[in-house]
């Protein structure tokens, strides 16, 4: 497993971002881990998960001018993000969205550096319906740029609708909008990290299990 998979995974345990036990998720399936961006809560923590970000999307290749944080839990990635990155000795534009359209001061619905003639990657910590996303892309074209690429922290490799295609959220965004997505790690990933940590050995069977009956085609 990649370095940045194994530190990313060990950060979240550790912040408590990750947990086991019975979930019920939005879909009203019953999952035995949750993910939680929200709980990255500390200067320390977001610095950490900034360096696993920027090693998955510097691996990755992608070609990209501008960062940009949906709002609510991709501004804090994505600022941590751009500070990383300033640390490495690439000095990013930054750029964020209003939930609200304000209408005094400056007005709109962005904040920050322009995009518009950029190539912007899209920062954020889960695609789940690809709601979210879709609606940042929406912005991005408003306001002139070009989607380069999307960048999660975790994908749970898990089918929309498994009666169907088996295609994870993920891999419907990157299919329909022809853009890669990318993920600091993945259910497979956690599942081999599982299988190779003593304390976590007990969830790896209901991990599987729901990876079974949830998982996407191409688990990974």
């Amino acid at each position: 497993m990649d370095d940045h998979r194994s530190r990313f995974l060990q950060l979240a345990l550790r912040a408590e971002a990750l947990r086991f036990g019975e979930f019920t998720l939005k879909s009203g399936r019953t999952s035995p881990y949750f993910f939680n961006a929200g709980r990255f809560d500390s200067g320390a923590a977001l610095a950490d998960l900034a360096g696993c970000y920027a090693d998955a999307i510097e691996q990755a290749g992608i070609a990209f001018d501008v960062l940009f944080g949906p709002a609510y839990k991709g501004i804090p990635l994505a600022t941590a993000l751009a500070c990383e990155f300033a640390r490495r000795g690439r000095d990013l534009p930054l750029a964020f969205n209003r939930k609200e359209a304000k209408s005094h001061g400056e007005g709109g619905l962005l904040i920050g550096a322009a995009l518009a003639g950029r190539r912007v990657l899209i920062v954020d910590d889960v695609i789940t319906a690809g709601t979210a996303i879709r609606e940042a892309l929406a912005i991005i074209a408003e306001a002139g740029g070009t989607a380069a690429g999307i960048v999660i922290a975790l994908d749970r490799q898990e089918a929309v609708d498994p009666a169907a295609s088996r295609r994870s959220a993920a891999e419907t965004v990157a299919i329909e909008q022809g853009l890669p997505v990318v993920a600091v790690a993945t259910l497979a990933d956690l599942l081999a990290f599982a299988g190779g940590n003593e304390a976590l050995a007990a969830q790896r069977e209901r991990l599987l299990a729901y990876r079974q009956a949830y998982g996407s085609a191409l688990p990974g």
